[in-house]
């Protein structure tokens, strides 16, 4: 009798673990789905006013007048391939005092100074001396995803000898393509 209860037992306990491998779901599907992630955008900051760049004695060979213009800051959110790049470029207007000769253009220069880079790029300071037309003032190549680069310039005014006292105001524009 033993074995008999033994048996219906075994028997009892197979059928269960078999309802139980059966019991899954009857049929499964798969959904795939997609993100999309677009690039940004490529941007520049500047800062609204430098201020005076700073005082000169008049000479009669003249000099320069050196000052810091404020941080510069480019930011690369396109995500960028491998190898493309960016140019921040300047331009100058004339100095112009209230009235008088103006210090033009030609002898204003840009010094870009440290760079601070986040992300895999190559950073160039270009340096340029005279901001008559659009020039680059920093260039970035070997670009890899993004990117951003802060870096706070010199402006260098050489003011020629015999210019008259006062003050003199000019515009530096700034922009990254």
């Amino acid at each position: 009798m033993k074995s008999m209860r033994m048996g219906a037992l075994l028997l009892a306990g197979a059928a269960g673990v078999l309802t139980l491998g059966l019991a899954g779901p009857a049929s499964a599907a798969e959904t795939s789905a997609t993100v999309t992630v677009t690039g940004g955008a490529l941007s520049i900051t500047v800062p609204a006013s430098a201020g005076n760049l700073g005082t000169r004695e008049n000479s009669v060979l003249g000099g320069t007048i050196s000052g810091p213009l404020g941080e510069v800051q480019v930011s690369d959110a396109r995500a960028a391939a491998a190898g493309s790049g960016w140019v921040a470029t300047v331009i100058s207007t004339a100095f112009t005092p209230p009235s008088g000769p103006t210090i033009g253009a030609a002898e204003v220069g840009y010094t870009a100074g440290a760079i601070t880079k986040v992300g895999t790029a190559t950073f160039t300071a270009n340096n340029p001396t005279n901001l008559t037309g659009v020039v680059a003032a920093v260039t970035a190549t070997g670009i890899t995803g993004d990117n951003s680069a802060t870096w706070d310039p010199t402006i260098n005014v050489f003011v020629a000898g015999g210019m008259a006292a006062g003050v003199y105001s000019g515009t530096i524009t700034q922009s990254v393509s």
